[in-house]
C-alpha cells in the first residue's frame, strides 16, 4: 500500500480536495480530526496545562482551542513544543490505521507534512495550492478574523511556493480549474 500526504497552506481548499479523494473511495485519515480526540484525554490536558498555564482551559476544565492557537501562533517555541506532543502520536495512529485498510493507496490529510518532517514516514505527497491573496480573502470570510491574525498563522507554515517545490504532485485549486480531473490524474499515477 502507498502511503500519501495531502498537504498545503492555510485557506488553499485541501478539504475541498479531499473530498474528492473520497469521493473516488480512497481512504482518507485527517491528522487534525485525530489530534482533536487528544483533547479528551486527562493526561494530554495536563501536558497542555504544564506547556500553556491552566489559562487555556475555560470554566469546565476543557481546552479552550481559540485560546491555545491565540499563544501558540505567536510563539514558535509553544508551537514546536505542542506540536511535538500531538504528531508522533498523529503518526502512530495513522500507521494502525493504514495496515486496517483495503486499498492501493491512503491518504493523510495535514497541513504541516513538511514543517515537521512528516514526508518521511509517506512514499508520496500531494499539495493544494492557491496563491495568498485569494487564501487569505477566503479565510476571511471563512473564519471571520483579521488579515493580521491569518499572516501570523501562515508564517508557521512553509510557503505555498515552498510545498509545491516539495511535493510529488500539484493540485491547483482555483475557481474553474478542474479540479476533479487532476484528482483523478494523480488517482492513476498512484494505482500504477
Amino acid at each position: 500500500m502507498t502511503l500519501v500526504g495531502l498537504t498545503g497552506g492555510i485557506g488553499c481548499g485541501k478539504t475541498t480536495v479531499l473530498h474528492v479523494f473520497e469521493e473516488m473511495g480512497v481512504p482518507c485519515f485527517i491528522a487534525d480530526t485525530h489530534a482533536a480526540s487528544y483533547y479528551e484525554e486527562p493526561e494530554f490536558l495536563q501536558s497542555i496545562s504544564s506547556l500553556l498555564g491552566n489559562e487555556v482551559f475555560d470554566s469546565q476544565g476543557k481546552a479552550d482551542k481559540r485560546e491555545i492557537a491565540s499563544i501558540v501562533f505567536n510563539d514558535k517555541e509553544k508551537l514546536q513544543a505542542l506540536n511535538a506532543m500531538i504528531h508522533p502520536r498523529v503518526m502512530n495512529d495513522f500507521h494502525k490505521w493504514a495496515e486496517q485498510q483495503k486499498s492501493e493507496y491512503v491518504i493523510l490529510e495535514s497541513a504541516i507534512i513538511f514543517e515537521y518532517g512528516l514526508q518521511r514516514h509517506l512514499d508520496k505527497v500531494v499539495t493544494v495550492y492557491l496563491e495568498k491573496e485569494e487564501r487569505i480573502k477566503r479565510l476571511e470570510i471563512r473564519d471571520g478574523v483579521s488579515r493580521d491574525i491569518l499572516e501570523a498563522r501562515m508564517r508557521n507554515q512553509l510557503s505555498a511556493e515552498e510545498k509545491m517545490d516539495l511535493a510529488d504532485y500539484v493540485i491547483l485549486n482555483y475557481e474553474g480549474n478542474p479540479r476533479r480531473r487532476q484528482v483523478e490524474y494523480i488517482d492513476r499515477l498512484l494505482r500504477k
